[in-house]
């Protein structure tokens, strides 16, 4: 039997605290080798790593028992990227990265692009610049012992933003390049598997509120999809499409089997969302090898839970793993790297050198003249005569003749003691604790009127509004989408968000919160 996973993870650094890990030191990778054994896995597909090769660690791309394969975004930093994970047993044959051929090497290349006339070079690079694609090539052994070629895509396919127009366009491509290339792989006489994040609910039944959705059958990615599926059992003259989606091959009717949820609103909690990863498989696989297709919603770790199935084939290991294996990447190869590795050669011709000669030494005459100019301007001490000249330190301090000489005739003791009267020893102690209580009254005082001023400006917040469904404290919220309501707060019902008819979801109570 053979066993594949996908899950979108939401960053593969991320999730890891989502498995209880019994080391004390938690290390990544003892945490990572104890979910790929939890997910109990041949092929383990993993969407949105949210790592680029710079920040890759080697605990993360190399786990004892599994050789690793990860595509990257080009463009952003913690975004995007796929990455699989094969257990030695389930070797593949090739593996590559992208879905164009334009980021293959030539050796160990999955191939079988067909034709892409339609999309210019740009759009191909741009298609694979996000690292949404990672193909990995294996051989299997049918029970009836043949041998044949099976092609995994594991895809994260690109979210439509509303507000952003050119993402569906984009959105759009990727699904057209993904179906032309997974068509070339089954005309060369592979099998295909897409399997991943592809970011569309497909039926009402996929999508918890679809009922009160617009037009949701005429969503493109959906009209994508049923030109790419086809249905078991489906009426004559419909539609049959080269693939099939495996989980509704086995549970056509199911409700509530979902596999996003959103995160910020509890979704989760009371099951509402929608099923956006799938295993699809070629007809003729699903149809003769496909044993089962399931959702694991008990693991956590992510807005996603994965997604599977299992076929009744063997996988016949290679003994070389592809050249696109992490294993073989120079920082974790254990090869010691020369430094003009990290260095790029610049080419100038003749005509640029003497160029940036000349203007190097017009600059520097001119610096040399300005630091000239510069020397014969500068005022030069004067004389030590000349009222400009610098002047001694010693002429800032001058003896003062206006402060009043003592007179040498006037006697101060007998003065004072003709004025001042004597004080007793009781009177000095009653006058000292008079002047004791009067201090610490007047501390007292002003630390009351300190407390009141702070108080005053740091009066805490005001205590939460109860919501009207349910009489419990709201929760506040900022709007983040632009418009002109950007950065208010507003409260809401603190329970997790579910269907209208679920007494026990969120109620619909909203309040603006008063600026401060």
């Amino acid at each position: 039997m053979l066993r594949v996973v996908s899950w979108n993870i939401n960053g593969i650094r991320s999730p890891l605290q989502g498995v209880v890990c019994q080391e004390p030191n938690n290390c990544a990778a003892t945490t990572l080798g104890r979910l790929l054994d939890e997910l109990d896995a041949d092929i383990v597909c993993f969407q949105e790593t949210k790592v680029t090769r710079d920040v890759l660690t080697e605990p993360l791309a190399i786990v004892e028992g599994y050789n690793s394969y990860f595509s990257f975004s080009r463009n952003r930093s913690g975004y995007s990227g796929v990455a699989t994970f094969c257990k030695d047993s389930a070797t593949p044959v090739a593996a590559e990265e992208g879905l164009s051929g334009l980021l293959a090497t030539q050796n160990g290349d999955v191939g079988c692009y067909g034709s892409m006339d339609e999309f210019t070079q740009e759009e191909l690079r741009a298609l694979d610049s996000e690292g949404r694609a990672l193909l990995t090539q294996h051989k299997i052994r049918t029970w009836g012992g043949q041998e044949r070629t099976l092609t995994l895509i594991n895809v994260y396919c690109p979210h439509a933003d509303p507000g952003k127009p050119e993402r569906l366009a984009f959105k759009m491509h990727f699904y057209r390049l993904l179906q032309m290339r997974a068509e070339a792989l089954l005309a060369a006489g592979s099998h295909v598997i897409i399997l991943g994040d592809l970011n569309t609910a497909h039926r009402p039944i996929d999508h918890w509120d679809a009922v009160n959705m617009e037009c949701f059958e005429e969503d493109p990615g959906r009209k994508w999809m049923d030109g790419l599926l086809s249905v078991l059992g489906c009426q004559a003259g419909a539609h049959v499409g080269p693939f099939i989606d495996s989980y509704r091959c086995f549970q056509p009717k199911k409700e509530g089997a979902f596999t996003c949820w959103s995160a910020v609103s509890g979704a989760r909690h009371l099951n509402y969302g929608s099923r956006l990863d799938y295993v699809l498989g070629d007809r003729a696989l699903v149809i003769d090898t496909f044993q089962d297709s399931f959702l694991l919603p008990e693991v956590m770790g992510s807005d996603h839970c994965p997604v599977g199935a299992v076929l009744s084939v063997s996988s016949v290991p290679t003994k070389q793993c592809p050249p696109l294996c992490t294993r073989f990447l120079p920082e974790f190869a254990g090869t010691q790297l020369k430094i003009l590795h990290f260095l790029v050669r610049l080419e100038q011709d003749a005509v640029f050198g003497q160029s940036a000669l000349q203007l190097s030494n017009q600059t520097r005459v001119q610096t040399l003249q300005n630091k000239a100019c510069a020397r014969s301007t500068r005022p030069r001490p004067s004389q030590p005569g000349s009222s400009r000249g610098q002047k001694n330190l010693m002429s800032y301090f001058q003896p003062s003749s206006s402060r009043p000489q003592a007179s040498p005739d006037l006697e101060l003791p007998s003065l004072m003691g003709s004025l001042v009267t004597p004080v007793t020893t009781e009177e000095e102690a009653a006058a000292k604790v008079v002047e004791v209580q009067a201090k610490a009254s007047e501390a007292k005082y002003e630390k009351e009127v300190r407390t009141l001023c702070w108080k005053s400006v740091l009066g805490g917040p005001s205590p939460m509004p109860l919501c009207w469904g349910h009489g419990e404290p709201c929760v506040i919220r900022t709007v983040k989408k632009p418009g002109p309501n950007l950065g208010r707060c507003f409260y809401m019902c603190a329970r997790p968000r579910g269907p209208p008819t679920d007494p026990s979801s969120r109620c619909n109570f909203f309040l603006w919160r008063r600026p401060s």
